[in-house]
């Protein structure tokens, strides 16, 4: 397809720009958590139908774009095969509640005092 951006008249003549669909829906060597998480990576750059559509239209030849294209693709995958860690949910540690109070009780007494003298 032809590309805007860098090349001049060139642009205007030879298709440069390349296109690459990669159907994640249907692909046998993406196991199913890997397609789910491909499917969310890629957002709105994946069809209804799951085909994934990526464009390369930076450099000056078709060959380059082509290797751009697969090289996102690349990544994509190898980010989609990255396992998110779980939470564990934990619970502050006593030493830490005690300093939070005391730090609290500390800053209450510090702005007692910038209020107005008592009468006593």
């Amino acid at each position: 397809m032809r590309a805007s951006g860098p090349g001049g008249q060139n642009v205007n003549k030879v298709s440069t720009a390349v296109e690459l669909r990669f159907d994640v829906a249907h692909s046998p060597s993406l196991p199913e958590p890997v397609r789910r998480r491909l499917i969310a990576l890629a957002g709105n750059r994946v069809t209804q139908d799951g085909i994934l559509i990526l464009t390369a239209r930076e450099h000056r030849t078709q060959e380059a774009n082509r290797a751009e294209a697969r090289m996102r693709l690349d990544e994509l995958i190898a980010r989609a095969e990255v396992v998110p860690k779980r939470r564990r949910a934990s619970r502050p540690t006593l030493g830490s509640k005690l300093r939070r109070l005391n730090d609290k009780s500390q800053r209450s007494s510090a702005k007692k005092l910038r209020g107005r003298p008592s009468d006593d």
